[in-house]
């Protein structure tokens, strides 16, 4: 059992402890040369599952401001992300028609841009004030706050949401009762709000350690979800299984007057299967991980005694997250290759390789690159498909070491 725990959807105090990745700096806290001569602060991550919902969750929290007042992370920098939007966006049109469309953590509009320009009335609130500021350039209605009920209180004032959007941003919500509460309000009352995320079954199951970081403060299940909406008088009412990040859940919540469908039953019947609901589903985690982490240092140990180089490609979160846990550092990695301008020139936090641009790959062609950017593997490959003839290869870790 851990000591002190409460847990954050369902204020039960019982848990057990799933994977401990160590102390881990900010996983997109990118450093310049100058900060190196400062203490970079680290935080510890630690995953546990609460044994009364069964809500995955890290047990150390760092102050949401910290984390998402300058950010880094741009949606538009990945092409799989951006098609995924776009197709995601017609197909919200088609189905439901929407009046009034409010995304939570709208980034730079990759998606609102969609909703703008067929003239849907649309609200994006997004709390870092710098990508904020590039969705308001490209004319997209950007409110600079962290989405809250007292927030929603405040909108519905003006206009109710007939479509709420919230893409990989829920599991970065501290208190998750606080932002259903927040749905609950905003929705009109025949609405939709759809949210994504990475799916934890997919996580625990692949052995996914480089998902958790400390913007993520859960992780999640349909088991564990349920109590929470029904807590709030909501109701997921549709379950879809996307492959982006590795395997993610797309959830259709509405107010609890409407009932679910057989998608719902079916993912639910799946879990109770699995043992979702029991600690012994969790328990094989953390030996997947340690043999994914024995694998990566015996694999660099090969090729460091052939004299090969190796690089890495993909400067994003989970890559801090998987060079930390792994011991690997810029002594080990000449550089990591990534797309986003903001993150070019700039040091990986705790690992301190240096992000260069992706052209750079070919052009100092080290025989192997790690591809930390694993769940984009399909898109990144056919980009460096002349890295790749002229003789690289990629080492790819997860969900299966291969060499490719």
């Amino acid at each position: 059992m851990i000591e002190e725990f409460q847990c954050r959807s369902c204020a039960a105090c019982s848990a057990e402890e799933v994977v401990n990745l160590g102390s881990q700096p900010l996983a997109n806290n990118f450093l310049s040369f100058k900060d190196l001569e400062l203490a970079e602060p680290r935080f510890p991550l630690r995953l546990v599952v609460c044994t009364e919902c069964w809500m995955l969750q890290i047990t150390d929290l760092v102050p949401p401001v910290e984390l998402f007042g300058d950010y880094v992370y741009f949606s538009s920098n990945s092409d799989s992300w951006v098609n995924h939007a776009a197709a995601c966006a017609a197909r919200y049109r088609e189905e439901f028609n929407p009046n009034h469309v409010v995304e939570i953590a709208s980034n730079d509009g990759y998606l609102l841009r969609h909703f703008a320009g067929w003239d849907i009335s649309h609200l994006g609130i997004e709390p870092a004030e710098n990508i904020a500021v590039v969705a308001r350039d490209n004319g997209i209605e950007t409110r600079i706050e962290f989405f809250s009920e007292k927030l929603a209180r405040d909108m519905v004032s003006e206009r109710s949401a007939d479509l709420i959007l919230a893409n990989n941003v829920f599991a970065h919500a501290p208190d998750p009762n606080d932002f259903v509460a927040g749905l609950k309000v905003l929705l009109s009352a025949e609405g939709y709000a759809i949210m994504e995320f990475p799916y934890a079954v997919e996580m625990i199951g692949q052995g996914e350690f480089d998902t958790i970081y400390h913007e993520h403060v859960f992780y999640f299940t349909l088991t564990s979800l349920e109590p929470l909406m029904a807590r709030h008088q909501m109701r997921i009412t549709k379950v879809e299984r996307t492959p982006m990040h590795g395997g993610s859940l797309r959830v259709f919540v509405r107010h609890d007057s409407y009932r679910s469908d057989e998608t719902v039953d079916s993912i639910r019947e799946k879990e109770v299967s699995l043992g979702v609901g029991s600690a012994a589903f969790y328990q094989g985690f953390a030996f997947k991980i340690e043999a994914t982490r024995s694998q990566v240092h015996h694999h660099l140990s090969e090729f460091k005694a052939k004299g090969q180089r190796v690089a890495a490609y993909g400067a994003a979160a989970k890559g801090s997250t998987f060079l930390n846990f792994c011991g690997l550092t810029f002594e080990d990695i000449e550089f990591v290759a990534d797309r986003s301008r903001h993150k070019q020139g700039k040091l990986m936090p705790g690992a301190h390789v240096p992000v260069v641009p992706t052209e750079e790959l070919s052009k100092r062609a080290p025989e192997v690159t790690l591809l930390l950017a694993w769940n984009f593997s399909d898109e990144i490959l056919e980009q460096q498909a002349a890295y790749r003839e002229a003789g690289g290869k990629f080492l790819i870790p997860i969900p299966e070491m291969q060499l490719v």
